[in-house]
């Protein structure tokens, strides 16, 4: 099929859609809030399409085709920062300008700089070293600790987490963020063993909330590789 006709069908579509039809590509998730519809064509020959519909609630992805393209800047460290941007597009909440977050097992520094580029003050802590890139952002403090031993000396707004570590252990590091009110919001990725993966999901979930941490979502998303991402909040 060729270019022009894929683009004679999006104008065709675009053109029967009303204005309350429409969401801000950048904010998907008001999709879901607004009890919305997602539709998708899938072009599968010449003049043959494939429509479907579902809840915007219930799709596995509110990308198109599925998939959340994300931009990797010539300057970050490690391909992370698109799991990053992926989970924060996802959870619909992103730390910004004045927030304080802190980053456990963040070396070579990928979802710190991130974290910096949207204007934040990052604690990031790992006992290997960052990129010098990343050691030298003016808002960035690196704890040469490793994350079960780290302590914060004040609340901070957001705890980020990609370490590759047993799921359970970082679960129940995660759940102290929360018993011990370290932290408000908490984005995480959780390693998935070779073995027993949903049970094993099912013990953190039930760790984070016994915890106390609420609204914990859990889903693999298209950035993600042998994990799952996890987001919650503690009100």
């Amino acid at each position: 099929m060729g270019a022009g006709e894929a683009a004679a069908w999006e104008e065709t579509i675009r053109a029967i859609r009303t204005e309350d039809s429409l969401v801000d590509p950048e904010t998907p998730w008001k999709a879901a809030e607004a009890g919305a519809w997602l539709g998708q064509v899938c072009l599968i020959g010449p003049g043959v399409g494939v429509v479907g519909r579902v809840h915007a609630r219930e799709a596995l992805s509110l990308s198109a085709g599925g998939r959340a393209r994300m931009k990797r800047t010539g300057e970050a460290p490690s391909r992370a920062a698109m799991k990053l941007d992926e989970a924060l597009d996802w959870y619909g909440v992103s730390p910004g300008k004045g927030d304080l977050c802190v980053d456990l097992g963040s070396a070579p520094g990928g979802w710190t700089r991130r974290l910096h580029e949207r204007g934040s003050k990052v604690w990031s802590v790992d006992p290997a070293n960052l990129s010098p890139d990343v050691l030298k952002l003016p808002r960035v403090k690196h704890f040469k600790a490793s994350a079960f031993e780290f302590t914060p000396d004040e609340p901070v707004d957001f705890l980020f987490c990609d370490m590759a570590w047993r799921p359970l252990e970082v679960a129940q590091l995660l759940g102290k963020w929360a018993r011990k009110n370290y932290a408000a919001q908490l984005v995480a990725n959780i390693k998935l063993p070779m073995k027993d993966k949903l049970p094993t999901l099912v013990r953190v979930r039930h760790t984070l909330i016994d915890a106390g941490w609420k609204q914990v979502r859990m889903k693999q998303l298209y950035h993600d590789r042998d994990e799952v991402t996890v987001t919650a909040r503690r009100a």
